[in-house]
């Protein structure tokens, strides 16, 4: 078993001032992997003041240092690759397939950043004055712990692009996954303080950061009630917040969309990284004409999807994170059928062979509607739930019947009628007839699924302040 008993702050390895510890348990067969040791609110505070001082000099640095700086990490976490898709199979389980494709984005986070400085000026002209965006300033990062180390190069390569220094609370149940890549960071030969990172629970780590006067901003990435809270806290100080948070995101299926093609692209929406994901598409809106066509194909295709060990390669869902997330979505597995969804397949229970891990049956409702709570909530696990509509415009009313408005997928053979349909969902961004990841385009929510974008010009600008210089002539 591994103890991981090091934070990192002002450019070193430090024991924490905190004495509590944290088990580490695999989701695969719930033993337990090892410990971590977790900080407190002093050690956070030390860690926001090496940021602080170190935002003295770093805010002063040129794009083509800041260059050097995302290059020297970005080498240092290519060394790695295996190491980091073994990691997140290990402890998170992760399947093979998913760590991988979250391991080709960290690295596309800093080649983005990198064409940013490139071709970003930072100096404006609006009007007659002279307009400098400018480091916002210290930068509390907090990630959960569904890809985690993604979640941290994407967001740590955009702060150092502005010229932001950071304080990093990951969450405690990926400490080894934070373990390697403070590793990678650390061979980078950083300038110290530019990155902090500390282990710890939100309610004391998270909750430093977010009230802390020396933090500018945060960029959280997780639920929405997490968020909420964020925000309230952040307020008393004027910080600016970029939130991303839940989603309940629709898969419109038009009439006319190639099934053979449709389905599988959405239950595999539906079910990347195991569900327990925001952007998951866990609302699958489909003709009323076509269920009883469409039924056969989706059971086929699920009763194939391999569940199982995450290092298997031909692993499509591996277990739940906790014994805490298995438990909820069965919880809303047994809401469904409650509230007279129909299972189509899947269901209560764990698969056979599979008793010892968090697995979950990848399950799909039939008979469901916007009104309940499977069709409303964000499970964050393979659960599906299908929903009949009559005409085109009531597909688009039933996408945008949600509190949130993350992500959204449209499926047709005419890509005119798609482009149309997907302006009219209120989601920040739309997949059509197809799942992709563009690193140069806003990423972030409408309604309770955030605040602000990542990623682009957008995301950028979320860690700069202008400032007007006027000039009297």
């Amino acid at each position: 078993m591994k103890t991981i008993d090091k934070i990192y702050i002002n450019g070193e390895f430090v024991t924490p001032q905190g004495t509590e510890y944290f088990d580490l348990i695999s989701p695969t067969t719930n033993e337990k992997l090892g410990k971590v040791r977790l900080g407190n609110t002093e050690d956070t505070q030390n860690a926001i003041r090496a940021a602080k001082n170190a935002f003295k000099t770093f805010s002063k640095t040129t794009a083509s240092e800041r260059i050097q700086y995302l290059t020297n990490i970005k080498s240092s976490v290519e060394k790695r690759k295996n190491d980091f898709i073994n990691v997140m199979t290990e402890e998170y389980g992760g399947t093979l397939q998913f760590a991988t494709v979250s391991y080709d984005y960290m690295l596309k986070s800093f080649d983005s950043a990198i064409n940013l400085l490139n071709i970003y000026d930072f100096t404006k002209t609006m009007g007659e004055s002279e307009v400098q965006m400018t480091p916002i300033g210290v930068v509390g990062i907090i990630i959960p712990w569904n890809s985690s180390n993604g979640f941290i190069c994407s967001k740590l390569s955009t702060a150092i692009a502005a010229g932001c220094t950071t304080v990093i609370k990951p969450s405690e149940m990926s400490a080894q996954q934070t373990q390697l890549i403070i590793e990678c960071l650390h061979e980078a030969n950083l300038p110290k303080g530019i990155f902090n990172i500390v282990n710890g629970l939100g309610e004391i780590v998270g909750a430093e950061i977010s009230k802390n006067p020396d933090i500018a901003k945060i960029s959280f990435t997780g639920s929405t009630n997490v968020g909420k809270i964020i925000a309230k806290e952040a307020i008393n100080s004027m910080k600016r917040v970029t939130l991303e948070l839940g989603g309940k995101s629709p898969n419109i299926i038009l009439d006319d969309a190639d099934f053979s093609k449709a389905i599988p692209l959405a239950i595999g929406a539906a079910f990347m990284n195991s569900g327990q994901a925001c952007i998951a598409g866990t609302r699958l809106l489909i003709p009323e004409n076509k269920l009883e066509e469409i039924k056969p194909i989706i059971k086929e295709i699920v009763s194939n999807i391999i569940v199982g060990d995450p290092k298997n390669p031909n692993t499509a869902v591996g277990p739940m994170v906790s014994t805490k997330q298995y438990n909820r979505v069965q919880d809303y597995i047994q809401i469904g059928i409650n509230e007279g969804a129909e299972i189509l397949t899947g269901g209560l229970g764990k698969p056979d062979g599979l008793e010892n891990g968090n697995f979950v049956k990848p399950t799909v409702f039939i008979n469901a509607n916007n009104q309940m709570r499977i069709a409303k909530e964000e499970i964050f696990g393979p659960v599906l739930s299908i929903i009949t509509y009559k005409t085109e415009e009531e597909a688009i009313e039933i996408a945008n019947d949600t509190t949130y408005g993350l992500q959204a997928y449209v499926s047709s053979s005419d890509e005119k009628r798609a482009h149309n349909v997907a302006s009219q969902i209120n989601a920040g961004r739309v997949q059509i007839n197809g799942i992709g990841h563009d690193p140069m385009a806003p990423f972030g929510g409408f309604k309770q699924s955030g605040i602000g974008r990542e990623f682009g010009t957008f995301g950028l600008e979320a860690y700069l302040e202008p400032r007007a210089l006027i000039q009297q002539k």
